[in-house]
């Protein structure tokens, strides 16, 4: 089957608008993320050359940098069927056993959040990824007894946004680890020009800049933020995305030049007027914010860190002088603390 022919068979809703129009299928498409290309370009290919499965494949990185994308691109370019499951959905051993059973020799077999796996599910896995064998118990009690069932020679992808959280036994069993960064502007920029091609979206190049720098470095938020923004203009305006457009829908949804939207701006002003601008603890903030302190951890502080408007200490959390010129407060006062560890004004 040529590359016309898949796009023709596995996206035949692109009539219909839906995602996966906009899902790259190969890596020549796949925006960003260079280096790793390069990398996983030369694995598929020295595979394909030995005519072998690729190598188990670990994939981390923040959420919404395509992930899921890269393993259905690497079934692609491998020419190969793709299962796909999410580890919280895998309750038992027998969940596991029959997903692989019915794998075809040279399958992709990718599992999203690979840290949630239970330790039991993840201990069939170990043998399956080494030996293409799992191991499974036959009666009870006293006559139980253990068989070794073959599956076939797979390749599994296992990504995750939480690497630390993987056991290192799991870990170690793959052979090729890939880490997904975060865009910056640039490559951003050919995210929304290629989503604003397949979606017939006409938006000016000024726009296109200022909505890459308003995406947190995040392709899915880039395409989610471009869609809301073409019913804008297509509703309110003559259907091209202009700069001034742009600038009234952002405001609209709350997302500043800088791409803070509501809850970013409440967790910087609250360490501000609540908390005199830090250290506050995660536990302490997320009560006051009615938000899970893993939702704080994992995908609001990195931004804020990342923008310069936030510091993680040992004691806490601490607004920067660049976090109090964005809420357009003076900068804090220098050198003096008190027995908490706050600053005085």
């Amino acid at each position: 089957m040529d590359e016309r022919e898949l796009y023709d068979s596995q996206y035949s809703e692109w009539q219909d608008g839906g995602e996966t129009k906009i899902r790259p299928l190969f890596l020549k498409d796949f925006q960003g993320q260079d280096e790793l290309k390069k990398n996983l370009s030369v694995y598929i290919r020295a595979a394909g050359q030995r005519g072998e499965p690729l190598d188990h494949l670990f994939l981390s990185g923040p959420p919404g940098l395509g992930k899921t994308t890269l393993a259905n691109i690497v079934a692609n370019e491998m020419g190969a069927e793709i299962k796909m499951t999410s580890a919280p959905v895998l309750e038992k051993p027998k969940d596991l056993a029959g997903m692989l059973t019915a794998l075809e020799p040279g399958s992709v077999f990718f599992i999203d959040e690979i840290h949630r796996l239970k330790p039991v599910i993840e201990e069939m896995l170990y043998t399956a990824m080494e030996d293409f064998e799992i191991d499974w118990v036959i009666g009870q009690g006293a006559a139980a007894r253990s068989i070794r069932v073959p599956v076939a020679p797979f390749t599994l992808i296992g990504a995750t946004t939480k690497s630390g959280s993987v056991s290192a036994p799991l870990y170690s069993r793959f052979g090729i680890d890939l880490s997904l960064s975060l865009y910056d502007n640039r490559d951003l920029r050919k995210v929304i020009e290629r989503t604003s091609r397949i979606l017939h979206i006409d938006i000016e190049e000024s726009a296109v800049e200022k909505l890459a720098a308003c995406s947190r470095g995040t392709p899915r938020i880039a395409n989610r933020l471009l869609k809301r923004i073409r019913d804008f203009a297509e509703v309110e305006g003559n259907g091209t995305v202009t700069d001034e457009l742009l600038s009234d829908a952002l405001a609209r949804l709350n997302i500043d030049g800088c791409g803070l939207g509501r809850q970013d701006r409440k967790i910087l002003e609250t360490i501000v007027s609540v908390y005199n601008g830090g250290p506050v603890g995660a536990e302490t903030l997320s009560i006051h914010l009615g938000e899970p302190p893993e939702s704080l951890e994992d995908f609001y502080e990195p931004f804020l860190i990342r923008k310069g408007f936030l510091q993680r200490t040992p004691r806490g959390r601490i607004v920067t002088d660049a976090g109090y010129a964005h809420l357009g407060y003076a900068p804090r006062s220098k050198g003096k603390e008190n027995e908490d560890g706050r600053f005085l004004f």
